[in-house]
C-alpha cells in the first residue's frame, strides 16, 4: 500500500492507526534497555574522543612531527564535515528501514561495525591521506549507530520518562569522553593499542542494546514511496511551520558554542594567562572536575524535570548557569577562579544536556520522522565544533585578548537561555 498524503502529527497517514513503530510511547522502558542505551553511548564517544584528543595527534607526530598542527586540523575537519551530513541522513535511513529487527538496531550494529573496521584500519595508516580516509569512515560508522540510538528515545521512551533516560544518555556520553582519555593515558604513547582499544569499547558497546533493542518493525505500509526530491526536501524542516523545533535547535545551538568557546582554548589560557606551571595537567584536572559535576547534574535535573512536568524552567537557569561559566573565566583569571568555572560549567551543562534533550524530542514534528529530525538536532552539536574555534580566533587575536573570548562565550550563552522562552509547545 503506498501512501501519499501527508502526514498526521502523530506521524501516521488519514484512516491508519499507529503502528508499534510510530505510535506514541507509554509504556516505561526497563532498567536493562536504559543500560543498553548509555553502553552505546559510552562505546561510541570513547571511539571519538580517545583519537581526537590523543591518538591522531600522536599519528600525526609519528608521520610528520614538523606539520603535526596541520595533520591533526586536517583530519578532524574533514571528520567533522562528515559528521555534519551523516547524522541526519542516517537518521533518515532509519526512518524509512523496515526490517524485521527494527528501525534503529540494524543501523546501530552495521555503523558500529564499519566504525570499528575503520579504527583497526586507522592504526595501520602511515600516510595522512589513509588517516583522512579511515577517520572519515570512523565518523560516518559511528555517526549512523549514533543516529540511530539517539531516535531509539522519542521511539520507546515515554515523555514522563524522558529527563531521567536523558540525563543517563549524558552520563554516557561523558563517561565514553572519560574512557577515551583514560586509554589515552594507558596507552603510553602507542596509538596503536589506543586504536584498537577504542574499536573494542564501541563493538562490545552496543551488545546489551541490540540484545535487548525493543524497536518494533516498520510496516511498509506506513511508508510513501521513496521520491528522492521529497526525501531531501525532508531535511529543511520550515521555521514557520515548527517554530517550536527552530527556537529549541536555535537554542542549543547557541549553547553549545557558548560551551565550546570557554573550553576550546584552555591550554593555551592556563600557559599564557594563569601561568600554570603543567598546563597539560592543569587541563587534566579541570577536565576531570567537569565531568563529574556533568554526570552528577544530569542524573539529578533530569528525572527531577520528569517529577514536576516541567523543562524549559531547567533549560534556562543551566544555559544561564553555563554563561555565568564564562564570566567567572573572565573576571577571574587565576587558577582558583579557572577551577570554580570548571565546576559551573559542568554544573550547567549536565543540567541542560538531560533536560534539553528531552524537551527537544516533545518538539519533533512527526513521529515517522523521528530519526532524521533528531539528526537535525545534532548538527546544532556538532556545527558548534566548526563555528567555535573560529570565534575563539577572532576573540584572542583581535577583540582583546581572553576577557574577551570568555565574555563572549557568557553573552552567547545567555542568548540561548533567552530564547527558550519563545518555545511554546513545552512546559
Amino acid at each position: 500500500m503506498s501512501v501519499s498524503n501527508t502526514p498526521a502529527p502523530d506521524g501516521t497517514f488519514a484512516g491508519h492507526a499507529p503502528a508499534a513503530a510510530l505510535a506514541e510511547p507509554v509504556e516505561r522502558v526497563t532498567a536493562r534497555w536504559v543500560t543498553g542505551l548509555v553502553l552505546v553511548n559510552v562505546g561510541i564517544n570513547a571511539a571519538f574522543f580517545g583519537p581526537i584528543n590523543v591518538f591522531i595527534g600522536q599519528q600525526a607526530i609519528s608521520i610528520d612531527a614538523p606539520a603535526k598542527e596541520a595533520i591533526l586540523s586536517l583530519v578532524t575537519a574533514c571528520g567533522a564535515a562528515v559528521s555534519l551530513v551523516a547524522n541526519p541522513l542516517f537518521g533518515a535511513l532509519s526512518d524509512r528501514t523496515t526490517s524485521r529487527f527494527g528501525r534503529r538496531a540494524p543501523w546501530v550494529l552495521a555503523g558500529a561495525v564499519l566504525a570499528t573496521a575503520a579504527l583497526l584500519a586507522m592504526s595501520f595508516s602511515g600516510a595522512v591521506a589513509l588517516m583522512v580516509l579511515f577517520w572519515c569512515l570512523v565518523q560516518l560508522g559511528a555517526n549512523a549507530a549514533y543516529a540511530a540510538i539517539t531516535a531509539a528515545v522519542p521511539d520507546r521512551v515515554p515523555v514522563v520518562q524522558r529527563g531521567g533516560v536523558g540525563g543517563l544518555a549524558a552520563m554516557g556520553q561523558t563517561l565514553g569522553i572519560l574512557t577515551g582519555a583514560v586509554f589515552g593515558a594507558v596507552v603510553s604513547g602507542n596509538f596503536m593499542v589506543g586504536y584498537w582499544l577504542c574499536a573494542g569499547a564501541l563493538l562490545f558497546s552496543v551488545l546489551p542494546y541490540l540484545f535487548h533493542r525493543n524497536d518494533p518493525a516498520l510496516p511498509k505500509s506506513e511508508l510513501e514511496s521513496f521520491r528522492p526530491r521529497v526525501f531531501l526536501k525532508g531535511f529543511w524542516i520550515s521555521p514557520r511551520r515548527y517554530p517550536d523545533f527552530a527556537w529549541a535547535w536555535l537554542t542549543r545551538f547557541l549553547v553549545n558554542v557558548g560551551n565550546q568557546l570557554t573550553i576550546v582554548y584552555l591550554l593555551f589560557f592556563l600557559r599564557d594567562v594563569i601561568h600554570h606551571g603543567d598546563p597539560a595537567t592543569g587541563v587534566l584536572v579541570l577536565t576531570g572536575i567537569y565531568a563529574v559535576m556533568v554526570m552528577i547534574t544530569a542524573v539529578v535535573a533530569g528525572p527531577w524535570s520528569d517529577r514536576v512536568g516541567r523543562r524549559k524552567p531547567f533549560v534556562i537557569g543551566s544555559s544561564a548557569t553555563i554563561a555565568m561559566a564564562g564570566a567567572i573565566m573572565a573576571f577571574f583569571p587565576v587558577w582558583p577562579g579557572a577551577l570554580a568555572g570548571a565546576a559551573v560549567l559542568g554544573i550547567g551543562f549536565g543540567a541542560y544536556l538531560a533536560v534539553d534533550f528531552a524537551l527537544l524530542t516533545q518538539v519533533l514534528p512527526f513521529a515517522v520522522s523521528r530519526g532524521k529530525d533528531m539528526g537535525v538536532i545534532n548538527v546544532a552539536n556538532s556545527l558548534p565544533q566548526v563555528v567555535a574555534p573560529a570565534l575563539a580566533l577572532l576573540a584572542v587575536n583581535y577583540w582583546g585578548g581572553y576577557r574577551t573570548l570568555f565574555l563572549t562565550a557568557a553573552a552567547i550563552g545567555l542568548l540561548g537561555a533567552v530564547f527558550v522562552v519563545k518555545i511554546r509547545g513545552v512546559d
